[in-house]
C-alpha cells in the first residue's frame, strides 16, 4: 500500500459522527466534551435527516436493541400502550424509523465501533486508544 493510501486510510478512521437531535442537554455535554478535547466529527440529526434502517439494524445488533431504544424518552412513554408491549428486534426498529427521537442519543460512530451514551470516562478511554 502506498503512502498516500495509508493517509487516506488514516484520515477515514480519525473521522467521528455523532448522531443525535439538537435540543438534548445530553447531546451539549458530547459536543462540549468532544471540542474541549479538540476531536473533529460530523454531527448527524436523525431527527432533521431520519437514520437509514440499515444503520439502525447495524446499532441495535452491536449495542443490543434494548439499550438502542430509549424507553424513557417522552416520545415512548406517549405511545400507545399496545405499542410498547411485545417488543422485540423487529418491533423496536420499526417505533425508532418512523419516530428516530425514541433512539438513545448520542451514538458516537467511530468507525469500528460504537459509543451509546455520554459518559466522559468512556470518551475518554475511546479517545487514548486512537
Amino acid at each position: 500500500m502506498s503512502g498516500r493510501r495509508r493517509r487516506q486510510s488514516k484520515t477515514v478512521e480519525t473521522m467521528v459522527t455523532l448522531y443525535g437531535i439538537k435540543n438534548c442537554d445530553t447531546m451539549k455535554k458530547a459536543w462540549s466534551w468532544l471540542d474541549a478535547h479538540k476531536i473533529p466529527y460530523a454531527f448527524h440529526d436523525y431527527r432533521a435527516s431520519g437514520i437509514d434502517k440499515a444503520r439502525l439494524e447495524a446499532w441495535c445488533r452491536e449495542l443490543g436493541w434494548e439499550k438502542v431504544l430509549n424507553k424513557a424518552s417522552t416520545t415512548f412513554r406517549e405511545l400507545p400502550e399496545a405499542d410498547r408491549q411485545g417488543l422485540d428486534a423487529n418491533k423496536a426498529i420499526k417505533l425508532m424509523l418512523a419516530q428516530p427521537t425514541m433512539i438513545k442519543r448520542p451514538v458516537l460512530d467511530l468507525g469500528e465501533r460504537r459509543i451509546l451514551a455520554f459518559k466522559p470516562d468512556v470518551y475518554e478511554a475511546a479517545f487514548a486508544k486512537r
